[in-house]
């Protein structure tokens, strides 16, 4: 085992940063199957922005490949896959990128290669699944011929502060050789350290409780505003006061989507119904949060109505796309389920998002970005949807066209209350 050439397989979120920060000290191909991604990260530039254009022209005068060509796998001694592991339209695990990365290496990694896997996925996925396809294309031993090893991604896009670095590592391997080999590796680069598993499946499990985790507290104030609402008092106002116990944890209200919270306790809850056991907490947690974009389509019809507006005919603005504030990360972004819900109400629904890149949403969900600044005095509803910086600052309620009957709907909270009309 050596680290003589390392390839990080994928150039996402995930992939790039670690590619970027490998360079410093290692010979790294960065690879890619999607070549316009390719010809963009070697013209310095990263559409995801968790690269900046200063580091990443940095990371190619210090030598790295970005590459799509399948034959400069061959001269690797260190395959990191951090390829997307998403889930289909019946919420299932899809593998398919997993598999196929695996069956890639296969094909061209020789005698004493170590295969490290990021991408998240269920406890038992590294041995059970990809393992045998590694063996299968390239005739080698497992823990003979070669190795494998698990350390589970914790990137959060669009976080300045809590980068790659600066976030502790688990890290695991397949024997303790290539354990320790892993855990020295991931060290030499993360300042937070590392953390060692005994085992492949602890490391993977320990990934997909984070995320479940969040995802049920997260569900638990969903819920509670739910009740709430048909109470008629206010969520957080409820949770502020709660918060003033020492041991109240405080967490908000809103739509979850993204690449991991939404879709990380499918795959728990998947290796469980493997072994015979129904997952009933985690999966309710998941139920209460993809019903809040129908909550959400609702209240604002609601608001409307209540504030005698014609539902057929109204125009709605949507102010913001992305899954998370200040990031261009469309990935299973719940917004786009409340456009659709307003607009089969009949209400004319624009969406407004200077971070999502069009095309992209387009291709999506389907949706067409209204490109310039929304007209002022326009539109009879409102809704913030996403706290990214450019909004905070405006004064909302000066895009409605009538000031007594038009509604401002704020998820996020972050909006003066005297300027809402609802909050979730």
């Amino acid at each position: 085992m050596n680290t003589s050439r390392i390839a990080v397989i994928g150039l996402g979120y995930v992939g790039l940063p670690l590619a970027i920060e490998l360079s410093k000290k290692y010979a790294v191909l960065g690879y890619d199957i999607n070549q316009s991604r390719i010809d963009e990260l070697k013209r310095g530039e990263d559409h995801t922005k968790e690269a900046e254009p200063e580091e990443l022209s940095l990371s190619i005068g210090r030598g790295i490949v970005f590459s799509s060509n399948r034959t400069e796998l061959e001269n690797v001694s260190v395959y990191i896959v951090t390829v997307p592991t998403p889930i289909d339209g019946n919420n299932t695990p899809d593998l398919r990128p997993l598999i196929s990365a695996s069956k890639m290496i296969g094909e061209t990694m020789k005698k004493g290669a170590v295969v490290i896997y990021e991408s998240t996925t269920y406890p038992g996925c590294t041995e059970e699944d990809c393992v045998p396809v590694l063996e299968k294309e390239s005739g080698l031993v497992f823990n003979t011929d070669f190795f494998c090893g698990y350390s589970p991604e914790r990137i959060n896009p669009g976080d300045r502060i809590n980068t790659l670095t600066k976030i502790k590592k688990v890290t695991s391997g397949s024997t303790p050789e290539s354990a320790r080999f892993i855990d020295d590796l991931y060290k030499s680069i993360i300042d937070a350290g590392t953390h060692l598993a005994p085992s492949i499946k602890v490391a993977e499990a320990s990934k997909a409780i984070e995320n479940a985790q969040r995802d049920l507290n997260i569900s638990f104030v969903n819920e509670l505003a739910l009740i709430f609402d048909r109470v008629g008092i206010d969520t957080n106002d409820v949770l502020e006061a709660a918060a003033t116990k020492w041991n109240f944890l405080r967490y908000s209200p809103g739509l979850v989507g993204g690449h991991c919270i939404s879709v990380d306790p499918y795959y728990l809850s998947h290796k469980a119904e493997q072994l015979g056991y129904h997952p009933a907490v985690i999966l309710s947690g998941r139920r209460v949060n993809n019903a809040m974009p129908l909550f959400v389509a609702n209240k604002i019809v609601k608001l409307l109505i209540d504030k005698g507006n014609p539902i057929k005919g109204s125009r709605a603005l949507i102010l913001g796309v992305t899954f998370k504030e200040n990031c261009p990360d469309i990935r299973n972004s719940k917004v786009a389920q409340i456009a659709k819900e307003l607009t089969g109400f009949g209400i004319e629904t624009d969406v407004h998002d200077p971070w999502a890149h069009p095309e992209q949403v387009k291709k999506e969900f389907g949706l067409t970005l209204n490109g310039a600044w929304p007209k002022p005095e326009y539109y009879d509803a409102v809704l913030l949807a996403v706290a990214h910086r450019e909004f905070l600052s405006i004064d909302v309620r000066k895009l409605l066209r009538n000031q007594s009957a038009g509604i401002v709907y704020d998820i996020k909270s972050v909006l003066n209350r005297d300027a809402v009309d609802g909050r979730l």
